[in-house]
């Protein structure tokens, strides 16, 4: 059986350039709630103690060319979770361009921040770089979940290039850059990366309780491993034949490491 032709490019659209804003204070305040360009940013009805934000796709992107932002600061001691409406789809642009995607989190002292977002989906003949960039006060606490989709159901894979820097206290907690896809550097489809899987993600806590109970290394399902990190903090890589098979190991890792479900 063929395999699909890649995406085409969406038509009638340039690229743009945009950035989101989300500022939550104590109290449930959001004092900033800034929609831009393909994100309209929505407060939606959220359980327990954390104040809760929606990203919802007001258009298709990133497409080839695109540069798009978000941001969000969460403020001391309060408590804010982001996730998604939906599965973003990277496409590729009229003119080849690749597009980017930053996020860039601040999270202050005594808060925290759970950042879950859909999967990433890089359609075929996609090129996307994406940036995220965290910076955590000393007893400041981060859940943050990435998954990637090389290509949709029987595409071939886009390529996708994504980094992924934090900072507690000033000093630096992780910093990892991995790229797939066909423009990508040869290896990242073979044994020591994905091994033919076609789904990839991982889950990082940040936790001031981890300096004096930090985890303990173990694997979680088939294809995914939980180590401890310097920082204090725990860090899960998955990688998976699909997303649903990604988002079950991530949401076991999850429970372990928050207690919840």
């Amino acid at each position: 059986m063929s395999l699909p032709a890649p995406a085409p490019a969406a038509p009638g659209r340039r690229s743009l350039t945009a950035t989101a804003r989300i500022v939550a204070g104590p109290g449930g305040s959001l004092p900033v709630l800034e929609s831009a360009g393909p994100f309209a940013l929505r407060r939606t009805r959220a359980t327990g103690p954390y104040t809760r934000v929606t990203v919802v796709g007001a258009m298709s992107a990133p497409l080839g060319g695109d540069r798009l932002a978000l941001e969000a600061e969460v403020r001391d001691g309060t408590r804010l979770l982001v996730d998604s409406a939906a599965a973003t789809v990277a496409l590729p642009g009229p003119d080849g361009a690749p597009a980017s995607y930053e996020v860039r989190l601040a999270v202050g002292a005594d808060a925290e921040l759970r950042w879950l977002p859909e999967q990433l989906v890089c359609a075929a003949g996609s090129t996307l770089r994406t940036r995220t960039t965290v910076e955590l006060a000393p007893t400041a606490r981060l859940v943050l979940r990435e998954e990637q989709v090389l290509g949709r159901h029987a595409e071939e894979p886009g390529t996708l290039t994504g980094r992924l820097t934090v900072r507690r206290a000033g000093r630096p907690l992780l910093d990892q850059e991995l790229g797939h896809g066909p423009g990508a550097p040869g290896g990242w489809d073979g044994p020591a990366v994905l091994a033919g899987h076609r789904a990839t993600g991982q889950l990082l806590v940040v936790d001031p309780h981890f300096a004096d109970k930090p985890v303990e290394t173990r694997l979680i399902g088939e294809h995914a491993v939980l180590v401890p990190l310097a920082g204090p903090a725990a860090l899960v890589t998955a990688v998976a034949p699909d997303a649903l098979a990604l988002r079950r190991a991530l949401d076991e890792a999850f429970g372990l490491l928050t207690g919840g479900p």
